[in-house]
């Protein structure tokens, strides 16, 4: 019991951390046909905290194409997914917003501060811990989203053989890796992604050094009070990035596996991924027959698509789970990139 309430007090606290907002709008009042209700998915061990947004007045049995959303950097279920949720929902879908294990009011992964003792019989024991919040993982944050899908295909009105990914931003790198990776996700929709490829030799050398060094704890094991992000991502002062999960992981070679259909949404003027290597990955999935598509909105940059850009982009991946998870005819159309752009 002791111990159960030291991590809850350790894992109240740091939940109260705050993520910083871009250009987010005053959220809107929900649709009189849309409800939604809090839920608890579990992530390898830990609470992660979730919106289920659904149609009212469901009648008992039916089943729906359901929708999991998945936010980019320091993005939680009260922002840009607390926008779309209810869109999407008022449309026919089942929708699941929610945040990443140690971010917004999703419980933190624990790191013990001292040595453990020996548990009792109950395997419990009292120990001073740190919370770990706001990591960029992608190991962890790619097995989130599995659970966030896990999570809706045991919903009594989600369709398990209907679910569907969107995600941004880094969230949109996240979800194009999930949809390579896990035959349960039917489409994705990915709106200026962060499309991490295969790293240069150097990279992966410097990568696997400092695995040596937090292995033998001769830093941080965990970045708290290193790994800053650095350059134009320096304004997520709260954000902390680990090289060593980015080992391994490829967003683009995770592409080459896609079989759902897949949508990505471009910025004209992205400033902080590639709008190229996101183009390299359509040309694959277009030469594999998957249905899939590029929309370039014009005139705008990475962060427009939540503020000028997030009419059109919605209403395009509207469009295309429409077609690909409710069946709509005529409701996307896939074409070359170019003809895309509007």
């Amino acid at each position: 019991m002791k111990t159960a309430l030291l991590l809850l007090a350790a894992m109240t606290l740091a939940a109260a951390a705050q993520t910083p907002k871009k250009g987010g709008r005053q959220r809107q009042p929900l649709p009189d046909k849309v409800e939604t209700r809090p839920v608890s998915i579990w992530s390898d061990g830990t609470r992660m905290a979730g919106d289920l947004y659904l149609p009212k007045d469901l009648k008992s049995g039916e089943k729906l194409p359901a929708i999991v959303l998945c936010a980019g950097t320091g993005g939680t279920k009260g922002g840009t997914q607390a926008r779309l949720a209810p869109l999407f929902a008022e449309k026919g879908y089942i929708v699941l917003a929610f945040d990443y294990r140690g971010w917004g009011q999703s419980e933190s992964q624990l790191k013990a501060i001292e040595p453990q003792p020996a548990p009792d019989a109950n395997n419990e024991m009292t120990i001073k811990v740190k919370a770990l919040r706001w990591q960029m993982n992608y190991t962890d944050q790619t097995e989130d989203i599995r659970a966030a899908i896990s999570f809706m295909a045991g919903e009594p009105h989600a369709d398990p053989e209907r679910i569907g990914l969107w995600g941004s931003s880094y969230g949109g790198g996240l979800v194009t890796w999930v949809a390579g990776n896990d035959p349960r996700v039917k489409c994705v929709a990915a709106q200026v992604p962060g499309m991490a490829g295969a790293r240069g030799p150097a990279a992966i050398k410097r990568g696997y050094e400092l695995a040596s060094q937090q292995a033998r704890g001769e830093v941080e094991p965990v970045p708290v009070e290193t790994g800053k992000l650095t350059g134009k991502m320096a304004t997520y002062a709260n954000m902390r990035v680990n090289p060593v999960k980015n080992i391994g992981f490829s967003a683009t070679e995770a592409a080459t596996k896609i079989n759902a259909p897949a949508l990505f949404v471009l910025a004209e003027n992205e400033e902080l991924s590639s709008n190229a290597t996101v183009e390299a990955v359509l040309k694959s999935l277009q030469e594999r027959h998957v249905p899939s598509k590029i929309h370039v909105i014009k005139g705008i940059t990475h962060y427009g698509v939540y503020k000028e850009g997030f009419d059109e982009a919605t209403q395009v991946e509207i469009e295309w789970f429409a077609k690909h998870l409710q069946g709509v005819p005529g409701a996307a159309t896939e074409t070359p990139a170019s003809s895309e752009a509007k």
